[in-house]
């Protein structure tokens, strides 16, 4: 596409999505869905946008890119305002509670700081995957379902068209890289136990996105190779120029041990041999283990904008 699409016609009625997928029958239903779709395209269409590119590199700041990262900067601050309580189990710290009911409360208005006047009314419908993007205040847990949440609000702004074609690499390296600063704020701060985690048999316990984004940014680079990820010298030298090193720098800092002990699936991804190869086997990862597994999808929410209904063929 060009950047002179036109973004579709927003619907009339914005429904506050209600339905929850909440049978395991569903999951047909859900694959089949016009959400579906519309989710997997966004996520295949920015892997391609930023294919063999770093995070340092030049790109557009479109308005909308400034306030989203405005909008993080701000749940940013108030993890500073909300330090942790003392208490005497060392995960899943309280003052997450007091920190999530703040955006509860808040959420619309943050949103509509995003978005023009004339679309207030998707403010609500958008705000619901907000507030489900930053981990569930009863468990304070976080895990890809959460992050799915962030890509379909990111999604939804797409369909209305606040974000447009030309914004891709922003969407990428401006604003979800500044969400997973933000997460990964909240993970240490509230030591947040990862939801629905496979333990060592899953790539990550919090994210996987950045890892298929960032091996795209890897495409045809002259000398990283997908073994070397896993050497610390070349991931303190190239993290800032890709997310894929910057999730294995994170992982290094949290976790002690054997790199193949704590994180198997990625010491078996190194010994691909290209990041194409990587990036594909990702993608197919991500369907069968985050998008086809019940208990990560079961809390994804439809309305007007990812509606449940099939695709039209």
């Amino acid at each position: 596409g060009t950047s002179e699409e036109v973004a579709p016609p927003l619907q009339q009625s914005f429904m506050i999505p209600k339905k929850e997928i909440n049978m395991v029958s569903d999951m047909a239903k859900w694959k089949r869905s016009q959400a579906y779709a519309d989710y997997m395209g966004f996520i295949l269409t920015l892997n391609e946008g930023v294919r063999g590119k770093k995070l340092t590199c030049e790109y557009k700041v479109s308005e909308p890119i400034e306030k989203l990262v405005a909008l993080l900067n701000t749940l940013d601050r108030w993890i500073d305002e909300t330090p942790p309580v003392d208490q005497p189990s060392r995960f899943g710290n309280k003052a997450f509670r007091t920190w999530y009911a703040k955006l509860d409360q808040e959420a619309e208005k943050l949103v509509a700081t995003v978005i023009p006047k004339h679309l207030a009314d998707a403010a609500p419908e958008v705000a619901v995957y907000l507030k489900e993007s930053v981990g569930n205040s009863t468990r304070i847990d976080y895990g890809t379902g959460h992050e799915a949440a962030f890509a379909a609000f990111l999604c939804c702004l797409c369909k209305i068209g606040v974000l447009r074609v030309d914004d891709q690499m922003a969407i990428v390296f401006k604003v979800f890289n500044r969400y997973l600063e933000v997460m990964r704020k909240l993970q240490k701060t509230y030591r947040m136990e990862p939801a629905g985690s496979q333990g060592v048999w899953g790539l990550d316990d919090f994210q996987f996105l950045p890892f298929i984004w960032g091996s795209s940014q890897l495409i045809d680079h002259p000398n990283l190779e997908p073994r070397h990820f896993v050497d610390e010298k070349v991931v303190n030298e190239n993290h800032k120029d890709f997310m894929f090193l910057e999730c294995i720098l994170f992982i290094t800092e949290m976790k002690t041990g054997p790199f193949a002990e704590h994180s198997n699936q990625l010491w078996n991804i190194s010994a691909v041999p290209s990041w194409s190869k990587v990036n594909q086997g990702l993608i197919r990862m991500y369907k069968a283990e985050c998008l086809e597994k019940f208990p990560v999808i079961q809390h994804f929410k439809f309305g007007s904008l990812l509606p449940i209904q099939p695709v039209m063929s």
